[in-house]
């Protein structure tokens, strides 16, 4: 999301970790951005949007992870929906704790990954 904000000034960066309630209402496209913890987005995650995410506006997820899995993204595109929001989609990139021993998807994400993210993010803005 940092890549995001810095090509579009316009973006505002929340850490969902240190802000608990933010007024979204004049946002029209919301994203949501986390690790996999167990399976799920990070819990601060989910209860960022669960208490702010405002009906009939537009959100989006970007994830990194060691794999990608419907089960990472289907609950939290329910929980969107479930606000009377439009999912708006999801991009992911490779991430795995073997990186810090050397193995699965060492040194990512890297400039490919934060570029194909900021791409998608140009997308759906479209």
């Amino acid at each position: 999301m940092r890549a995001i904000a810095d090509k579009y000034p316009e973006v505002e960066l929340i850490d969902a970790t240190k802000t608990i309630l933010k007024d979204l209402a004049s946002y029209d496209l919301i994203g949501f951005a986390s690790g996999i913890f167990y399976g799920k987005l990070h819990k601060s995650l989910i209860s960022f949007i669960t208490d702010n995410l405002p009906a009939h506006k537009k959100a989006f997820v970007i994830y990194t992870c060691g794999q990608d899995s419907p089960s990472y993204i289907k609950s939290v595109e329910e929980l969107i929906k479930s606000k009377d929001a439009a999912f708006a989609g999801y991009y992911y990139d490779t991430w795995s704790p073997f990186k810090l021993i050397g193995g699965k998807n060492k040194e990512r994400p890297n400039a490919d990954d934060i570029q194909k993210a900021v791409e998608f993010y140009e997308g759906i803005c479209k």
